[in-house]
């Protein structure tokens, strides 16, 4: 499994294709998000992105994100 910091720029899918934005902030405990409460522990952290292209956020696990060149 990759571990991502914020500020690193990944992709993942959405259901309009993949799509690319950065890391905003890893979360390590569980949380609630867009109404939906998600499970994330130091083990298996999950993560907030942000899209370059609409500035929507989205909250993923590890596995859903690839890692990116920096620009």
């Amino acid at each position: 499994m990759t571990d991502f910091s914020t500020g690193d720029r990944v992709s993942w899918a959405t259901s309009q294709g993949r799509t690319q934005g950065e890391v905003i902030e890893k979360k390590t405990s569980d949380f609630d998000f867009a109404g939906k409460t998600f499970h994330a522990s130091k083990d298996d952290p999950a993560f907030i992105v942000k899209s370059e292209k609409t500035d929507a956020e989205a909250a993923h696990k590890a596995g859903a994100l690839r890692k990116l060149s920096p620009r």
